[in-house]
């Protein structure tokens, strides 16, 4: 994979190279290891969480739990339970907020281009999908790679048909972000790489794109993904209540 990042970018802080190599992911050791991101090692979160939506699959398909899930309304306290995480991680982060305040202020346009982006891509795509309204596409365009949330809030709004799709386009994202962040780094510059993550680049993506746009971009990453993070819930909410 190329490095990507020899030198460090003009507009983006010294602080930047020195970010450890997938510190927010835990991929990589603490302490600077600096060793190659394998295929394996960047696929295998992604892929132990499909393996959890299929095996839930099967348990409803055969009804192997012994209460009703959706009557227990057990997605709601799961998604509860999720924000309160991703709260505890995002405020247990103290070096977080100074990291984001050396950034270059036109980078803070990266996050707001990939929501605009993502979005109009997923509004066009009713012209190939007449069932879906715009509306339901957005919704699961507004997910970011950020299946697990997304998911369940679309479900709880429209139904699991459409939450199951905002499972599996999101997780293709993480997916194809894991696999392609290298080329489009090299083909079409390291804010791409960042850019195609979408809200995972804040942890899941981040060694993959760190390893390929170059260590003074894991900042970027962070606060790129940190700002879709928090967008998520209220766009997909907006999207759904159309």
């Amino acid at each position: 994979m190329p490095d990507g990042g020899g030198a460090e970018s003009p507009g983006l802080p010294a602080a930047a190279a020195d970010f450890p190599r997938g510190a927010a992911g835990g991929q990589a050791a603490a302490g600077g290891d600096t060793r190659p991101l394998s295929v394996w090692d960047a696929l295998r979160g992604s892929l132990v969480i499909v393996a959890f939506f299929v095996a839930g699959c099967l348990a409803g398909l055969f009804s192997a739990l012994p209460f009703d899930v959706a009557g227990a309304r057990l997605s709601t306290y799961v998604l509860y339970a999720l924000m309160f995480c991703v709260g505890i991680t995002l405020g247990s982060d103290t070096a977080l907020a100074g990291r984001v305040r050396r950034l270059d202020p036109r980078l803070a346009l990266l996050p707001v281009m990939t929501a605009v982006g993502t979005l109009a891509g997923a509004a066009l795509s009713t012209l190939l999908l007449p069932p879906l309204t715009a509306g339901d596409t957005m919704a699961v365009g507004a997910g970011f790679g950020y299946y697990s949330l997304s998911s369940i809030f679309i479900a709880d709004f429209r139904g699991a048909e459409l939450g199951t799709v905002a499972l599996l386009c999101n997780v293709m994202r993480e997916l194809f972000t894991l696999l392609a962040a290298p080329l489009v780094a090299r083909w079409f510059g390291p804010l791409a790489a960042v850019s195609i993550g979408g809200a995972t680049t804040f942890d899941t993506t981040l060694p993959i794109i760190t390893q390929s746009a170059g260590k003074p971009y894991a900042v970027v990453s962070i606060f790129h993904g940190c700002v879709l993070d928090f967008s998520v819930p209220f766009l997909v909410t907006f999207f759904c209540t159309m």
